[in-house]
């Protein structure tokens, strides 16, 4: 299964996968006006894969499949301590 993979020029870390290179017509308008104009990155085969760097392989295949396009979001801010400002003393 090739894949071709879009970075979004809105959201950092956002990434559009869809079987068709530069064919967009299966997206959601509102996806797509959201995601901004798709800047192509890269092309895989995820046959010759076992696993991808931040998401399970298995259900970009799933969505790939039956949506023809998967959107990988951008990572979770895991600890908030890091946005934090220092209190006053």
């Amino acid at each position: 299964m090739i894949c071709y993979i879009y970075r979004s020029i809105k959201k950092t870390e956002m990434y559009l996968y869809t079987l068709t290179r530069d064919d967009f017509s299966n997206i959601p308008e509102g996806l797509i006006k959201a995601f901004g104009t798709p800047e192509f990155s890269m092309v895989i085969n995820l046959t010759k894969r076992d696993k991808l760097a931040r998401v399970d392989i298995a259900l970009v295949k799933q969505h790939l499949e039956k949506d023809g396009f998967y959107l990988q979001m951008p990572p979770t801010i895991l600890n908030d301590q890091n946005f934090l400002t220092p209190e006053d003393d």
